[in-house]
Parts: structure tokens; C-alpha cells; sequence
């Protein structure tokens, strides 16, 4: 009997943005008492590098899950690998006679294997916790005050197939903050849609987590092209003009940024939260974090040629489209008319 060894792993980086904080804890950033994070790399070597990444105080904790299986006739069978589990960082609060760094408390790892058949199995593993630093507030339940910060996840599921294949999903995680998700050669491929601040301070302790055996399904939405990253920090840095900030606005669940057949003179960067592309109202994609629309119109007759709506709460940043580089625009819309092509090849999908 043959057997076939498979091995797999994946990683979540989980960071905090800068447009991700607002209200009253936005002050203690805007002071320097904490800080927000760079986005992660775009493409992760190994654990090494997230070990050096976490040296260097670049995201709040990672989800790194890594194991095995065994195939054959009679006893297939599945593990984990040492490396598999979680790496929490660290909160540096900047004194004015200087720093003091607190070192983030860890939950237990949790972990299931499940096997859906006898050609797969799927490993499932939750890391989390929360920082050293306290965070007193008011909440919604008992006891209404709470002193210690909120706690902090992701759940990953690793399947592992019979014919080599595997696959890593972000399935669950806490509201706050962003979670972005690698695949098993390091690529991004994946990004939690939104980052709940005020839902994540009210509710994210007690019974609320996984270790009270309640977790949050994650809105995930596919990572951003090459070429939106390069455009995205055009627009945030106002485009050719660089005078000229992007507006940056907050809109509503079910807001109409474009309208298909309307006029439209404007390129859109998703800051946050996930919007929908529909053509003659079917929907055609959805769009998270990262990602540029808008362009078609700029580079054509003037003319949306579709409507874009907000699925959740969204902020986003815009520009003239005659503010960016045309050939990286040119570049952009290939890829988005590829993507359109895909979808009515795949009704239903």
C-alpha cells in the first residue's frame, strides 16, 4: 500500500491599521501612548521572518498553523507540527521619561481534527489573548466595567487532502483588529473585511469567545492585486498632485458609491469594510481592504459601468482619476474585466 505524506500550514498576521481607531481610544494613539502598525509584508518566508516580525513589533499576534497526514488504505492519520500555534506580541506605551513594554497575555491554544472523508482531513486551531496593558471601560454586560482589555483571535482551518492539496481559511475571528491571511507558500490571499473597534470593546470577553465557547464567524473577502497596493498608496498620497489629500468619508451599510450609466470622475480605495460590484444588478464581486474601483469610468467614456454599494459599514478614500498614473489604472481594469469574465463563466458562484 502507498502511503502519501502531506504536510500544510498557513498563517494569520492580525495588526492594527491606522484608520481602524476611533473615538476616545483614538486619542491615546494620536499622543504616541501606543501605535498603530505598517501593513504586514505581502509575502511571508517562513516563521522566521514572522519571528522577526514580532522582534520588531509589527502586528499584535499571529495564527500560525502547520500539520500532517498520513494516507492509505486501511488508517489514515493526522497531526500537528511543532511550529503550529500562536506567537502573541507585545504593547509598547511610549512615558515622557520613555518607554515601558508589556508582554500580551496568551489563551490556551485550541484544537480539533475533523475527517470529513476518507480522502481529507481539516485541522482546525484558535489562538488568542490579550494585551498586558489594561484598558478600563464601561460594556454591555455584567459587570458593566470591565478593567482588563478585550480578548483578541483567529480560528484557521488547515485541510489537507489525499492528492496533495491544501488549503488554509480564516473561519472565525474577533471583531478587531484587521486579520490578513497567508497560504501555504506565504502569499496573501485573504483579509477579515472589517474591524469592529466598538463592537470588540463592548463584547469580546467572557462566554463571547471561543474559550467560552461562543466565536465570530469572520467576514473574509480576497486579498488586493499588486497593483491596487501600488495604486492605493497613489491615492492615499493624494496622486500626482501631492498637495491634494484624498477625501476620506465613513458611509453607511447599502451607500451607492457609483451608479452603472451615471457619470463618474473618481477612483475609490476601500479603507475598510466591504462593498459590492453589481453589473445590471447582478453581482459580479465584492471588495474588502485594499482594494481600488472606479477606474473604468476614468478611462473610458466618463460613465459608471457598474454600481458599487456598500455590503457593511464602509470607509473609503477617493480621488480623481485623472490625479493617478493611466497605464496603472490601464493595468487595473485588465484584471477587474478578467475577474468579470470568470464570474459569468461561473454563474451562481
Amino acid at each position: 500500500m502507498v502511503l502519501v505524506h502531506v504536510l500544510g500550514r498557513g498563517t494569520s498576521l492580525s495588526w492594527i491599521p491606522s484608520e481602524s481607531v476611533s473615538g476616545w481610544l483614538k486619542g491615546g494613539f494620536d499622543l504616541h501612548l501606543s501605535h498603530y502598525d505598517k501593513p504586514p509584508a505581502d509575502f511571508l518566508s517562513g516563521v522566521e521572518q514572522v519571528e522577526q516580525m514580532r522582534a520588531d513589533d509589527r502586528f499584535r499576534f499571529a495564527n500560525v498553523i502547520s500539520g500532517w497526514a498520513d494516507f492509505t488504505g486501511a488508517r489514515p492519520t493526522a497531526g500537528w507540527s511543532e511550529e503550529s500555534g500562536l506567537l502573541m506580541g507585545s504593547t509598547t506605551v511610549r512615558l515622557a521619561l520613555g518607554s515601558a513594554t508589556f508582554l500580551g497575555y496568551s489563551l490556551p491554544v485550541l484544537r480539533e481534527i475533523a475527517r470529513p472523508d476518507d480522502d481529507t482531513f481539516v485541522l482546525t486551531q484558535t489562538v488568542g489573548g490579550r494585551t498586558g496593558v489594561p484598558l478600563p471601560r464601561t460594556v454591555r454586560h455584567p459587570p458593566f466595567v470591565r478593567w482588563q482589555a478585550p480578548i483578541v483571535w483567529t480560528t484557521l482551518t488547515l485541510t489537507l487532502r489525499r492528492d496533495g492539496t491544501t488549503q488554509v481559511e480564516l473561519v472565525g475571528a474577533s471583531a478587531f483588529p484587521r486579520h490578513w491571511v497567508y497560504d501555504e507558500t506565504g502569499a496573501l490571499t485573504a483579509k477579515s473585511g472589517v474591524a469592529l473597534l466598538q463592537d470588540w470593546l463592548d463584547h469580546s470577553f467572557g462566554p463571547r469567545t471561543p474559550w467560552g465557547n461562543q466565536d465570530s464567524t469572520a467576514l473574509v473577502v480576497a486579498a488586493e492585486t499588486a497593483i491596487e497596493r501600488r495604486l492605493s498608496g497613489d491615492i492615499m498620497a493624494g496622486g500626482r498632485r501631492r498637495s491634494v489629500r484624498p477625501e476620506v468619508r465613513t458611509v453607511p451599510e447599502g451607500y451607492l458609491l457609483t451608479r452603472q450609466g451615471e457619470p463618474g470622475e473618481h477612483v475609490f480605495l476601500v479603507l475598510d469594510g466591504v462593498l459590492d460590484v453589481l453589473v445590471d444588478d447582478e453581482l459580479v464581486a465584492e471588495v474588502g481592504p485594499g482594494a481600488v474601483v472606479g477606474e473604468r469610468a476614468v478611462l473610458g467614456d466618463g460613465l459608471r459601468t457598474a454600481t458599487v454599494r456598500a455590503r457593511t459599514r464602509a470607509r473609503v478614500g477617493r480621488v480623481l482619476g485623472t490625479d493617478l498614473d493611466s497605464s496603472s489604472l490601464h493595468e487595473l481594469s485588465l484584471g477587474h474585466h478578467r475577474e468579470d469574465e470568470q464570474s459569468e463563466a461561473t454563474p451562481g458562484e
